[in-house]
């Protein structure tokens, strides 16, 4: 099992704007069905892990909860929980509630979908091994930022997807990260 963070940046490093709006993203020129794409990736993911604005986001942006997976959402509010989702509200450090999320992906992989601070609290916790980043096209000057907290990755691979510039790397440590409380 290999823990994930896969997203997608702003040249400028930010995964979404103050309000945590994405709809930067998708106005970018994508194929959805090239390598590195999500839609690819997205078919090894046994369980989802993301905060509660990256949850909020997917709701409000939805018609329906589109993951059959279960997610994890890292929180201290009271959150709705779509019709036949399998959506669990949990906080702390995540290695809390590593194992439970690894059980629940039943033998796949685990994506930290949304937060940078959550996803540097994996790492730190030494729970993310691979960081995925589609480095889009564009300037957003402010924001919420790809990492809040120092890491160390080495390279994979790196492929251009339309306007894209894709990358995969591993996690090499990650000394010195602060672990916040949720």
């Amino acid at each position: 099992m290999t823990t994930h963070f896969f997203t997608a940046s702003s040249l400028d490093g930010f995964i979404a704007t103050e309000d945590h709006s994405l709809e930067w993203l998708f106005a970018q020129d994508f194929d959805w069905e090239a390598p590195m794409a999500e839609t690819a990736f997205f078919t090894g993911m046994g369980a989802l892990v993301m905060g509660a604005s990256t949850y909020e986001w997917l709701l409000q942006s939805q018609e329906a909860w589109a993951y059959t997976q279960p997610t994890w959402v890292f929180t201290h509010r009271d959150l709705p929980v779509p019709e036949g989702a399998d959506v669990r509200f949990v906080h702390g450090n995540p290695a809390e509630s590593f194992e439970a999320i690894n059980r629940s992906a039943e033998g796949k992989d685990v994506w930290v979908m949304g937060g940078g601070d959550l996803a540097g609290q994996f790492a730190f916790a030494g729970l993310l091994d691979e960081l995925w980043v589609q480095f889009a096209p564009v300037t957003l000057g402010s924001g919420h930022p790809l990492f809040t907290h120092p890491l160390q990755l080495d390279l994979v691979d790196v492929v251009r997807n339309r306007d894209f510039v894709c990358t995969h790397y591993r996690v090499r440590e990650a000394e010195g990260i602060p672990s916040s409380s949720f």
